[in-house]
């Protein structure tokens, strides 16, 4: 191990020693022995946990929580405690990310990020204390820090407390762009354009109904995250290894769950049965489906926006997205809609995250799921990109958009989809052979209609006002 190597050869080492034999650890490093057989058993992706700092912050509140309740139970000292907990505030205030040096994706189901975390906190203690590091016959990592837990409610509770936390910024970041998208349909909400289905003309809406639907899209979601978010209150601390809550006092579930609500500041409840929830993964299975879905429907504004913004020559051409960057390096003058195909990539992402969850989540066996690594490792993933991009698309292209508003306003002019609006008020088969004779003959609707009498300028031109073209009951009620 390169890095370990470089360290010993620098800064010293001191020796630790397990069930299979004995180590050298870099003096300086607040990790162990645990922690380095990891580091050398899990070369997987290269990114360490320290790049998740909620999930790392997570893990040192339920420590805090785990030390503070064995305390108000009579099991450890109250020296011991102190140190733990001030280690452990250490960490949730951003100090020591760089120790916790495990791989994000490895094999034990988080065992070896929750021995990272004992062992950090274990030295940090230590150090607090005025001792070496390694001198676990005072403070132990396992004996102490991890007294009455397991990985295996630790490490889920962890995870869950990092989402809700992860979630509550994404949620900020979808008002943000939710909010911009309002601005801009209320900018456009005089823009007049042919609406269209299944990319046929349709009938005649305004640019800013367009707009928005895709604010309402990404409101719909926000509701449904924070309903999704409710199933991850629920924690199974104090279940230990099966949920059967061996090795701890009888009151240890409720007061570190008491303690933790305090520590976090979030609603948590202890589950009904903790062997059920202890191999159960489904809340995070509905959460990411829930980011899923908000994926998509990110996905879908931007395929929108690029079809909108098409051309500038050859394309749709209704509205323009803010140039960037030079689009190619052979085309000069090229400007490609970079920031909605950054948006697209993603959700192409959060899509396969989500079935990353679901196999892992469905690969659970009996009494345990060993999977929640990369179950941890794909939620963050999903809710970080989500939350930048939503970001992104907001500063970077929707803030900067405009409308080709005379272009639009033609092309309502020239479409055969002019004849539906005016159908209630010329009769259908009027309209009908209104809209064969300009199919056949390319000449305009509005054009025809007043050639045959059937209504005057004046009244066309307040038939296709955009109020009235975004609310066709108002349009046929000023008929009647």
């Amino acid at each position: 191990m390169t890095e370990t190597s470089s360290l010993l050869e620098t800064a010293g080492s001191r020796t630790e020693a397990d069930f299979m034999g004995a180590r050298q650890i870099p003096a300086a490093a607040y990790w162990g022995i645990q922690t380095l057989r990891a580091v050398e058993n899990f070369p997987i992706t290269g990114i360490a946990i320290s790049s998740l700092p909620r999930l790392v912050q997570a893990l040192a509140q339920v420590k805090h929580a785990a030390v503070l309740a064995n305390f108000d139970l009579g099991l450890i000292d109250g020296t011991k405690k102190d140190a733990i907990v001030q280690a452990c505030r250490d960490i949730e205030e951003g100090r020591l990310l760089r120790q916790f040096v495990v791989d994000v994706i490895q094999g034990g189901a988080g065992t070896s990020t929750n021995m990272n975390a004992n062992e950090v906190i274990a030295n940090r203690a230590l150090e607090h204390l005025g001792l070496p590091k390694g001198q676990y016959s005072v403070i132990h990592p396992n004996g102490d820090v991890n007294m009455g837990q397991s990985t295996n409610d630790v490490y889920p509770t962890a995870i869950k407390i990092a989402t809700i936390q992860g979630a509550h910024e994404l949620l900020a970041a979808m008002a943000y762009l939710r909010e911009a998208l309002a601005r801009k349909a209320v900018e456009f909400d005089d823009v007049v354009k042919v609406g269209r289905t299944q990319l046929q003309d349709a009938v005649p809406m305004t640019l800013g109904q367009e707009f928005i639907t895709y604010a309402v899209m990404v409101g719909e979601d926000e509701r449904r995250i924070r309903e999704a978010l409710v199933h991850l209150h629920e924690i199974n601390l104090g279940a230990t290894a099966i949920g059967t809550g061996i090795n701890t006092h009888p009151g240890y579930a409720v007061a570190a769950r008491r303690h933790l609500q305090g520590i976090t500041g979030l609603p948590l409840v202890t589950a009904d049965n903790l062997v059920e929830a202890t191999q159960d993964c489904g809340a995070f299975v509905l959460f990411s489906g829930t980011l899923k879905r908000v994926a998509v429907k990110l996905s879908k504004i931007c395929n929108d926006l690029r079809l909108l913004s098409s051309g500038p020559r050859a394309g749709f051409a209704e509205i323009n997205l803010p140039p960037r960057q030079a689009g190619s390096s052979i085309m000069p003058g090229k400007v490609n809609p970079v920031i909605p195909e950054v948006v697209n990539q993603v959700a192409f992402e959060v899509v396969g995250n989500d079935l990353t969850i679901t196999m892992a989540a469905e690969a659970g066996q009996l009494q345990l799921n060993a999977f929640e690594p990369v179950i941890a490792r794909s939620l963050f993933a999903s809710l970080a990109h989500l939350t930048a991009a939503c970001t992104t698309l907001a500063d970077h292209c929707i803030d900067g958009i405009t409308a080709n508003r005379e272009y639009l306003r033609s092309q309502v002019e020239a479409s055969i989809g002019v004849v539906t609006v005016l159908n209630p008020l010329i009769g259908y088969d009027a309209a009908t052979s209104i809209a064969r004779e300009a199919l056949s003959t390319g000449r305009s609707v509005t054009s025809l209609v007043l050639e045959r009498g059937l209504l005057s300028a004046a009244e066309l031109e307040e038939i296709l006002r955009p109020e009235h073209l975004a609310n066709p009951q108002d349009r046929t009620a000023l008929h009647h």
